[in-house]
């Protein structure tokens, strides 16, 4: 059986999915599209030797950060991992809330061209020239909807973005299959994870606080004296772009601070405006039962779902 585990950021997956995939006899694939990246590890929350217990974990740590990934990237890794899973009889937990990785766990993504190394040296030459404000400003044109569920402007994913459309005349959106449309497959359950949104909010801010105090400038000027930067597709994100503000003196901690929380917040605002389009979820609200108590009607369903087949 497969199981999909989503939520927003910090709503609470990571405790849930280590417990839950131990009763379940489970593995876990994280669906996140910055853990997968190397020495990135408190930023991006990814979960600690001793959080992931004995349950083997994939997409953690296995990227570099100079190397660009994709959706696509990540569906075929997770389709190695998953029959390499289901081959010794154990059961496939999917974790996270990166929402077109999320989606094509459910729906895999249609034929979408491969990377056109002309147009990415074009697109790389006009950013250098122009900055990234210019291209995004031509990915909202042309493709609002993908524009809009990015997380901030990705320079990796605006490149890919316009790169599809450049070779097929398709907003690069239009190869994700459309939310209405969307059929779960018979051997796949999904859950998703809420709070009160001031709830999920004052989490955010806390975690924020709680990465500072875990070292994350450390974490962040390590990466930079291994001769990283934001030009690297993994260092381009949240978190990141800001520490690296501070630390190269074009912004204050405190606005630093503020930056990273406020972004985080809206990302987890799309996150949810994302998933609640979708009729199939099973949610749990966990300010309204305990994480024991979400397991259990987790385990609950599946069993019922079970009996049924």
């Amino acid at each position: 059986m497969r199981i999909l585990l989503l939520g927003p950021t910090a709503v609470g997956k990571t405790a849930l999915s280590v417990d839950l995939a131990k009763e379940l006899d489970a593995e876990i694939i994280s669906t996140d599209s910055r853990q997968c990246y190397q020495h990135m590890n408190i930023g991006t929350a990814t979960p600690a030797k001793q959080e992931q217990g004995e349950v083997p974990h994939y997409n953690l740590s296995i990227i570099d950060p100079t190397k660009k990934d994709s959706v696509v990237n990540f569906y075929e890794r997770a389709m190695q991992w998953q029959q390499e899973i289901q081959s010794r009889g154990k059961n496939v937990l999917y974790v996270g809330g990166s929402t077109l990785h999320v989606q094509c766990v459910i729906q895999p993504l249609d034929d979408v061209p491969a990377a056109n190394e002309k147009n990415i040296a074009q697109l790389e030459a006009q950013i250098e020239a122009e900055g990234i404000e210019t291209l995004y400003q031509k990915l909202e044109s042309i493709d609002p909807d993908y524009a809009q569920k990015m997380d901030g402007m990705n320079t990796q994913r605006i490149i890919r973005a316009l790169d599809v459309w450049m070779q097929t005349d398709r907003p690069f959106s239009s190869f994700h299959s459309d939310d209405n449309t969307i059929t779960v497959p018979d051997d796949l359950v999904v859950f998703g994870l809420q709070r009160d949104r001031q709830n999920l909010y004052d989490r955010i801010n806390r975690r924020v606080d709680q990465m500072f105090e875990e070292g994350f400038l450390d974490e962040v000027r390590s990466i930079l004296q291994q001769g990283y930067s934001l030009d690297d597709p993994g260092l381009n994100t949240v978190g990141y772009k800001q520490a690296i503000a501070y630390l190269n003196d074009e912004i204050s901690r405190e606005q630093m601070i503020k930056d990273i929380k406020t972004k985080t917040r809206r990302y987890a605002k799309r996150q949810l405006s994302w998933f609640r389009r979708w009729d199939f979820i099973n949610w749990i609200d966990l300010d309204e039962t305990t994480q024991s108590g979400a397991q259990k009607f987790i385990c609950q369903q599946l069993a019922a779902k079970s009996n049924k087949d």
